[in-house]
């Protein structure tokens, strides 16, 4: 049986620009043009998932560090599929321990739904485990991370099992 390698696509042309307008801390509407500039690494999860979502955070954030004092031209967009759990609130305080740059976006079902569907990411929410108030339920998501340049063009896609390494020498071409 053969081992699939992670590898960093190229996917300019492919994937549109960077666009949306969801919610931030303090109820703030954040859109693209807030990050005009900066080198864009966005990634969809939700803050109450046990494992895929705090092991990619974790890596950007080192693969973000590591860049030293280039690591102001990049910014994590951390965007919920779990609108019903994920205030803006919470998202930021969820994406605050892994960075204090990166950011923590949500909307409403159809701003969520529309924004997955413009950049092909899947996921689904689950049916509570009982009808009383705040029964937990699963949410299940795809995994990916989304490189978009300076200029909001999406300039590559990796998968969250990508090495620190490669997603370096993805960046570093799009920085200033």
């Amino acid at each position: 049986m053969a081992v699939a390698l992670a590898v960093v696509h190229p996917v300019r042309g492919f994937l549109p620009d960077l666009k949306f307008t969801l919610q931030g801390a303090g109820g703030v509407t954040v859109t693209q043009q807030a990050f005009a500039g900066k080198v864009v690494l966005m990634f969809f999860g939700y803050a109450s998932c046990p494992d895929i979502c705090p092991t990619t955070m974790a890596q950007l954030a080192q693969v973000r560090q590591a860049l030293g004092p280039k690591a102001d031209q990049v910014r994590i967009l951390f965007v919920s599929v779990d609108p019903h759990r994920d205030t803006p609130d919470i998202l930021q305080h969820y994406v605050d321990q892994f960075d204090p740059h990166a950011i923590g976006l949500t909307g409403d079902e159809h701003a969520i739904a529309a924004l997955a569907r413009r950049y092909r990411v899947a996921y689904q929410i689950g049916k509570p485990s009982s009808s009383a108030p705040g029964a937990p339920y699963e949410v299940s998501h795809s995994r990916g991370i989304f490189g978009f340049d300076t200029r909001g063009h999406a300039a590559w896609l990796a998968p969250d099992s990508e090495s620190k390494a490669d997603l370096l020498a993805a960046i570093k071409p799009l920085l200033r």
